[in-house]
């Protein structure tokens, strides 16, 4: 049988339901205000798989689910977007939910409840999951409470010690990265020793404790800042030589609604990379290349109306 051309990626992390609520005026203390409350499938890792699988890779998403209707609507409608999902079905635990509040800007803030999201423990890995894999995603969300944290950096050590995979961080949210202190937030990084980091501009300021961005190279070979409407910088160590470093524009999308856009451009991103350097590209090129793929995801994450959950 012939081996399967398509890369092979896990997302470990987290599933759970978005609950939107968009005022259509500024919201008033004390009284009601028009707007939509939706309903639909969130969570960081499930939407970087989601999109790994339409940008045609081979994905597995593992997280941890409550034994409950959502849980059960969450992983069928990920399936059916052709992810497959290793979900851990926890007792006592409701999956977890965020609360997303999505201003006039597009820009959003969130209440996170994750619950069954945090349960995923390193015993419900499974060896051979990780055969053959090109690369591990990890939101540093699924290095944020017990014991998914083991869970995740188990699963670092399995992707390494099975298949030599790449490993990829996201900062993911820098309130919680920094909720005890910088040390701690690059002890949390050095952990998993990632070779592919991706942040925004601020989580980058904010975790290195200075403007310029290069120091980000102390922490992973190769480092992409997520720059939003400017689209993004892209800095990498070289053998001998100085610091690669260069930026990618992006087309101005209007945006309702932001949420998930990160994560749709670190799918693209990690898609276009593996197809580059499966392809022999010269770092310079692989990683333009990879940046590009990236921005194409973001735009359509950001123009793309979101799909309900169903009831379960």
């Amino acid at each position: 049988m012939a081996a399967d051309p398509k890369p092979r990626v896990i997302i470990l992390g987290d599933l759970v339901l978005d609950v939107v609520l968009a005022p259509s005026v500024p919201i008033e203390i004390g009284t009601d205000v028009p707007g939509t409350v939706g309903i639909r499938q969130g969570g960081s890792a499930a939407t970087t798989a989601r999109w790994l699988a339409h940008l045609g890779v081979n994905v597995q998403l593992i997280c941890a689910v409550g034994r409950d209707g959502a849980g059960r609507s969450l992983v069928t409608q990920l399936e059916a977007d052709g992810v497959r999902v290793r979900a851990a079905r926890v007792a006592g635990l409701r999956t977890g939910r965020i609360g997303v509040l999505v201003m006039a800007s597009g820009e959003r803030s969130f209440v996170a409840d994750r619950r069954a999201a945090l349960a995923l423990r390193p015993d419900h890995l499974r060896d051979e999951w990780f055969a053959q894999l090109d690369l591990l995603h990890v939101p540093a969300y699924s290095l944020m409470g017990e014991p998914i944290a083991t869970a995740a950096r188990a699963a670092v050590v399995l992707a390494r010690g099975r298949s030599a995979a790449q490993v990829s961080l996201d900062l993911s949210s820098i309130g919680p990265l920094l909720a005890e202190g910088r040390r701690a937030a690059r002890e949390l990084v050095a952990s998993v020793s990632p070779d592919v980091l991706f942040a925004t501009e601020t989580e980058v300021e904010e975790f290195l404790g200075r403007q310029a961005p290069e120091g980000i190279l102390e922490h992973a070979a190769v480092a992409v800042i997520k720059r939003g409407p400017l689209g993004a910088r892209v800095l990498a160590r070289r053998a001998g030589d100085e610091p690669l470093r260069f930026d990618v524009a992006t087309p101005q999308v209007a945006a309702v609604d932001t949420t998930g856009a990160g994560d749709a451009f670190s799918a693209g991103f990690i898609a276009g990379w593996l197809a580059a350097r499966a392809a022999g590209r010269h770092l310079p090129d692989a990683l333009h290349r990879a940046t590009l793929a990236g921005h194409r995801a973001a735009a359509r994450q950001l123009t793309v109306s979101r799909q309900e959950l169903p009831p379960g």
